[in-house]
C-alpha cells in the first residue's frame, strides 16, 4: 500500500488494508470553498477509512452495510458540524474484498479497481460524476493550472457538482448520510484465475485512463517490479513533463494518488 499527497496541502486520499481487506478513499476537492465543517478533508477520510475498516472485520457483513454502517458512525462524531450543508466533506470509496474463494467489490465514484485475469483486465468503476456538467469540467480545462482563472472555474464547477451531489439528477459520493452507500455498485467475481488486483484512486490510474502514458498491462508489471510507490512515482514523473496542464488539462497538476496491489 502506498499514499501521497499531490502537492503542498494535506493528503486528502486514504488507504487501508488486511489480509482479506483493501480499502481506498479519495476525499472530494473543496476547491477553496466552505464546508460547514471545522475538522476538514483529511480527517473525514481518516475517520470513515477507520470505520470502514471495523464494519467489514465481520466477513459476513455485506459491504453496502459496511458503508451505511460507517457513514453513519462518523456522522454522530461530529454532530457539531452542518452536515447538511452541500459542500460537507466528501469521499469516493473503492473496496476489495476476500471470501470464500470470491472478491466481492465496491465502488461509490470514480476510483476503479483493477482485476489481472487471464483474459486481461477488468476495470470496475462509478463514472456517473463524468456525465454531469460537462461545460463547466470543459470550462476548467481550457485554463493552465496555476492561473486565476483555472481556480475559478473549478470553484464555480465545484459549487455546481455540490447541487447535484447524492441527488438523482448527479453522482453519489460518501458523504453525511448512510442513504449514499445503496447507491455504490456492489459484485463479486470468482478468484480463481484472478492473478492480482489493484484498489487505487484516479490519482493513479490517471496514467492509463488520462495521460494514456501506460496500459493496465504495464501498471501490474511496475507494481510486481517495484510496488506501489514505484507506480505512484511514474505518475509523478509524468506529470512533471507537464506542469500546468497544457497536453493533459486536469484539475490539479498533481492529484493525491492511493493504492493497495493484492495478490493471492
Amino acid at each position: 500500500m502506498e499514499t501521497q499527497a499531490g502537492g503542498a496541502n494535506p493528503n486528502e486520499d486514504w488507504v487501508a488494508g488486511a489480509p482479506t481487506l483493501a480499502v481506498v478513499l479519495d476525499g472530494l476537492s473543496t476547491a477553496g470553498l466552505t464546508t460547514g465543517c471545522r475538522h476538514g478533508v483529511p480527517w473525514y477520510v481518516a475517520h470513515l477509512g477507520g470505520h470502514l475498516m471495523a464494519a467489514l472485520a465481520n466477513p459476513d457483513r455485506p459491504l453496502m452495510d459496511g458503508l451505511a454502517l460507517a457513514l453513519e458512525r462518523v456522522a454522530a462524531t461530529h454532530p457539531e458540524c452542518d452536515l447538511g450543508d452541500p459542500g460537507t466533506p466528501s469521499a469516493t470509496v473503492a473496496v476489495l474484498r476476500h471470501r470464500d474463494g470470491t472478491l466481492d467489490h465496491l465502488v461509490l465514484a470514480d476510483s476503479p479497481i483493477v482485476l489481472d485475469g487471464p483474459k486481461g483486465h477488468t476495470v470496475i468503476t462509478d463514472l456517473r460524476v463524468d456525465e454531469v456538467l460537462p461545460d463547466l469540467r470543459a470550462e476548467v480545462e481550457r485554463h493552465e493550472t496555476h492561473t486565476q482563472g483555472h481556480r475559478e472555474a473549478l470553484q464555480r464547477l465545484v459549487f455546481a457538482q455540490r447541487q447535484v451531489r447524492n441527488t438523482s439528477e448527479g453522482y453519489w459520493v460518501a458523504s453525511s448520510s448512510p442513504e449514499a452507500a445503496q447507491h455504490a455498485l456492489t459484485g463479486t467475481t470468482p478468484l480463481e484465475g484472478i492473478r492480482s488486483a489493484a484498489v487505487m484512486s484516479d490519482g493513479v490510474s490517471r496514467l492509463v485512463t488520462e495521460y494514456g502514458m501506460a496500459t493496465w498491462s504495464d501498471v501490474f508489471a511496475m507494481l510486481q517490479a517495484g510496488g506501489p510507490r514505484e507506480l505512484i512515482e511514474t505518475v509523478r514523473k509524468v506529470e512533471a513533463t507537464d506542469p500546468t496542464g497544457i497536453r493533459w488539462p486536469r484539475y490539479k497538476s498533481g492529484d493525491d494518488a492511493a493504492v493497495a496491489y493484492c495478490q493471492w
